[in-house]
């Protein structure tokens, strides 16, 4: 990235069930046979929030609903793992990451 470039994230305001508004940055966008979907992080206050947060990825698929657009879970697993690995590409060559693959530990006895 350019130093003079100045960074602008794509903010999201999602209201939930209960009515209460969460901000998340959003990293990626795509469309398959199956639908949209976006991934996304939440946002923070503060930076001791954020190093006390998880920050994991949020994947959820978008629907519309007439003139309303909507953002739910991805219910079967299949379909999440499909996508949440298109997603990992994507990311890791957007933000030129490389992805490691853990090695399981096996418990000791």
């Amino acid at each position: 990235m350019d130093m003079d470039q100045e960074y602008n994230p794509n903010l999201i305001t999602v209201q939930d069930d209960d009515g209460v508004e969460h901000i998340f940055e959003e990293l990626d966008r795509i469309e398959t046979d199956e639908g949209r979907y976006v991934a996304m992080l939440p946002t923070y206050d503060s930076e001791e929030e954020m190093l006390e947060s998880d920050s994991e990825l949020i994947i959820l698929k978008v629907f519309d609903e007439g003139d309303e657009t909507f953002l739910a879970a991805i219910e079967d697993d299949d379909e999440f793992d499909e996508i949440a690995e298109i997603f990992e590409e994507r990311l890791a060559d957007i933000f030129e990451i490389d992805v490691v693959e853990a090695d399981v530990i096996p418990e000791e006895e």
